[in-house]
């Protein structure tokens, strides 16, 4: 079901956390894939890329861009210029302009935090190119925190470093699994697909006249 709530409302939402990644902005690996292929990788999907790298390495902080970046040249049997591998690899993110609108709305009445799996270098380019950070009001990244969704322990760091309560929360991620977890700790949760279908199940929980 499109923007499928984990459960009822029982009380006012005072506090929404978002995803990034195929919630505020989705992915565009073409630059990155013609870049690999280029140098004779044999890749297709974005898939093929981060199934045969250290990513979750990447992601819980464990190994930094650098690192990835050498993951990456080790795909392609020929040399790849480490800098041009870098901007491809940065270069795949599409805002979606309506879900950061919608972030801009409920901030003028709402708590908003984003909460994402992400390494060191997507979260710089998106800092940089679009100042994600400035349109919430903290950011918790699985980098930093050392930890990834649905693990439980990112959930507990932002619930104490944000002050969430948790029945007063909403939690927006394109992952069952993810939204899931925080509903394990009391979250509301809203399964994204559409930004139609969350502004919908958004309404529902009283957030929107």
């Amino acid at each position: 079901m499109s923007g499928q709530r984990s459960k009822a409302a029982t009380c006012s939402i005072n506090t929404i956390v978002f995803d990034i990644g195929w919630v505020l902005v989705h992915l565009a690996p073409q630059r990155l894939l013609e870049t690999l292929r280029a140098s004779g990788a044999d890749v297709e999907s974005l898939h093929d890329v981060t199934s045969r790298i250290a990513l979750t390495e990447h992601e819980s902080g464990r190994l930094d861009g650098e690192g990835l970046l050498s993951e990456l040249q080790r795909l392609a049997p020929q040399p790849i210029a480490r800098e041009a591998l870098a901007l491809a690899w940065m270069d795949m993110f599409e805002p979606q302009e309506g879900m950061l609108q919608l972030i801009d709305q409920l901030r003028l009445s709402h708590r908003v935090f984003l909460l994402s799996n992400i390494g060191d270098l997507h979260w710089g380019a998106l800092r940089q190119r679009w100042a994600l950070h400035e349109r919430a009001d903290d950011v918790i990244t699985s980098f930093e925190a050392g930890v990834m969704k649905p693990d439980a322990g990112i959930y507990d760091i932002a619930e104490v470093r944000c002050r969430l309560i948790p029945q007063e929360t909403v939690f927006i991620d394109d992952l069952p699994q993810n939204i899931a977890a925080a509903g394990a700790r009391g979250w509301q949760g809203i399964v994204h697909e559409s930004e139609h279908a969350t502004r919908e199940a958004l309404t529902g929980l009283g957030l929107f006249n």
